[in-house]
């Protein structure tokens, strides 16, 4: 997760990571990972307004491959939640972003779920994610929270944060690479 050199022009398509400071690595490097299996190494570009490197919720260092304006068109969109995402939620940048996009093949997890409601993309969606956020998610229109649970409505795939994400990760894999593609990557990652 420390700043890697951007990678090639991808063969297939790319599914942008949105990151912040103080984003979960946890759910990052699972969305990361899946992608990768699914995909080959240039499956996925993290995305930011800036390429200056942030600081993860867990410490750790990471530079966002691309810029939104150098970034390839994207197949898919994965949002890892963290401490950093309600204050990252109010960029106008990443709200205009998601808006566009908002018919992509979507993975969000735990509070990556603030920055698709401030960009209005669950307006009348039936959304899973954290118990501890669902009064705020309720506040972004959603026609139902299921809270706890992970939710695929449409191309939209909502889960609870940490361990979860791989869930919407494997939602998104399946979209773009295949039922068979993310059924593999679960199974080497070790999830049944």
């Amino acid at each position: 997760m420390t700043g890697a050199p951007e990678p090639q022009a991808p063969e297939g398509p790319v599914v942008a990571i949105p990151v912040y400071a103080d984003v979960s690595e946890l759910e990052l490097g699972l969305m990361v990972a899946v992608c990768r299996l699914c995909g080959g190494e240039g499956a996925t570009r993290t995305v930011n307004r800036s390429r200056a490197s942030i600081v993860t919720a867990g410490g750790l260092v990471s530079t966002p491959h691309v810029l939104y304006a150098a970034l390839p068109e994207p197949a898919g969109l994965l949002l890892p939640g963290g401490p950093g995402a309600q204050k990252a939620a109010r960029d106008p940048l990443l709200r205009e972003f998601l808006a566009r996009h908002a018919a992509l093949p979507t993975g969000a997890s735990g509070s990556g779920l603030l920055l698709l409601g401030e960009a209005g993309v669950l307006r009348d969606r039936v959304v899973g994610g954290p118990a501890d956020l669902a009064d705020t998610l309720w506040g972004h229109a959603p026609a139902e929270v299921r809270p706890g649970e992970v939710v695929t409505d449409g191309p939209l795939t909502t889960t609870p944060g940490g361990l979860p994400a791989l869930h919407a990760a494997l939602a998104v894999a399946a979209h773009l690479w295949g039922e068979e593609a993310a059924r593999d990557a679960a199974r080497r990652l070790g999830h049944p």
